[in-house]
């Protein structure tokens, strides 16, 4: 069976080459008993590919379930999937078969797998891997022979990486991806769906025929579709049912098709919360920039002291002073000219000295141990040699203190 034909008994309907691929890739796996992993957007037709996958197996004869983990409660899972025995739990009045025990020999569809709490994951391995489960409140070991199909609208290995869906499940149960393309991504279909859809409802409902002129068609074509197939359907029911006019304008879709709020522009979302700054991150920079400001303020006035204001002596360094001006607003009754290119600095005598010299770093020494040592000699300095004053002003104990007099010989 090649992928026209699968397409005319499923009722698939488009030409795109993601959604030929896709059936493509469901036809060869259909035979084997490979775990397949169906991702794709919610609305896009995910269990129309395990019912693809399942007819055209060897376990066609057998039963086939979908199980949409998502909808049933954590406390009641683990029964739902492999059954419970009499009075294992408050209300198990009686034994109850699970999905694996029912549809032994046939196929399970589980929907939405990444909504599966982790116990249940590890439960689902061994199936899986060995066939074998057990009962809620049973020591007895079942075998199975059920062929798993899995299928969620999430990024599964996001939420490995979260902690929140076990690595060798994922590996396990991704033997074989198949993504199922979004309706955005499969533009040149629209329309052929919109018109499928148009003309079933309208048979439905007894109601006349829609047509859409040019500018609806580019509109069907240019709208986003985050519900893709089935927010498609849903609106050509709305059509077929409400609509009066029947040749509809993009005028007349505006009524059916929501308004898309915010950007459509393409944007970097992925590992976003590891590229935002925290709060200690902007601090760090903020105290980074100053130290650079300081170090060339420490340039500019070393230029002073080592050429004592000779303006011959200077060459002009524009860069530095743009730096440090950038963010003042220098007065227009000031001393210093606005031009960072020519600053002018004036002493008491009113003796102007220009500084354009480009100055050498002045190196400041980083040793622990000196700015303990300068500390604590300013401390006994302001508190004119009283140690229990200065171990106060230095946040450190009198006994502290004394030993590290000692101990830095001061």
């Amino acid at each position: 069976m090649d992928v026209q034909d699968i397409k005319n008994r499923f009722g698939i309907i488009g030409n795109s080459p993601l959604l030929n691929r896709a059936i493509d890739i469901a036809r060869q796996v259909a035979p084997t008993d490979i775990s397949v992993l169906i991702t794709g957007e919610s609305g896009s037709g995910k269990e129309v590919f395990s019912h693809i996958i399942h007819s055209l197996s060897a376990r066609k004869h057998g039963p086939f379930i979908a199980v949409n983990c998502g909808a049933i409660p954590e406390g009641t899972i683990d029964s739902e999937l492999f059954g419970h025995e009499k009075g294992s739990f408050t209300g198990a009045s009686d034994a109850r078969k699970g999905y694996f025990e029912v549809v032994d020999g046939g196929t399970i569809f589980l929907d939405e797998v990444a909504e599966l709490p982790l116990g249940t994951q590890a439960r689902l391995l061994r199936v899986l891997e060995t066939g074998e489960y057990i009962r809620v409140g049973s020591s007895k070991v079942q075998k199975t022979n059920v062929r798993v199909m899995a299928a969620t609208n999430k990024d599964v290995f996001d939420a490995v990486m979260a902690g929140k869906f076990r690595e060798d499940l994922y590996y396990r149960l991704n033997t074989v991806p198949l993504k199922v393309p979004a309706l955005r991504e499969r533009k040149e279909d629209i329309n052929l769906l919109f018109r499928k859809f148009i003309a079933d409802f309208t048979d439905k409902y007894r109601s006349p025929s829609v047509q859409l002129d040019q500018s609806a068609q580019q509109m069907l074509m240019d709208y986003s579709w985050p519900g893709n197939v089935r927010q498609l359907k849903n609106i050509a029911e709305q059509i077929a049912v409400l609509e009066k006019e029947r040749n509809l304008s993009a005028q007349h879709l505006l009524n059916y098709i929501p308004n898309e709020v915010g950007s459509t522009l393409p944007m970097r979302i992925r590992n976003q919360e590891k590229e935002d700054f925290s709060e200690r991150d902007i601090l760090y920079k903020v105290l980074f920039d100053m130290k650079k400001d300081m170090t060339d303020l420490k340039k500019l006035v070393a230029d002073i002291i080592q050429n004592g204001g000779n303006n011959s002596d200077f060459k002009p360094n524009p860069q530095v002073l743009n730096k440090l001006y950038r963010d003042i607003e220098i007065p227009a009754n000031s001393n210093i000219s606005s031009d960072p290119h020519k600053l002018i600095i004036h002493k008491p005598h009113d003796k102007s000295y220009e500084i354009t010299h480009e100055a050498e770093e002045v190196e400041e020494s980083l040793s622990l141990v000196d700015k303990e040592s300068d500390l604590i000699k300013k401390a006994l300095k302001k508190h004119k040699g009283k140690r229990k004053l200065a171990a106060r002003e230095l946040g450190i104990s009198e006994r502290t203190l004394y030993r590290k007099i000692k101990e830095l010989e001061l």
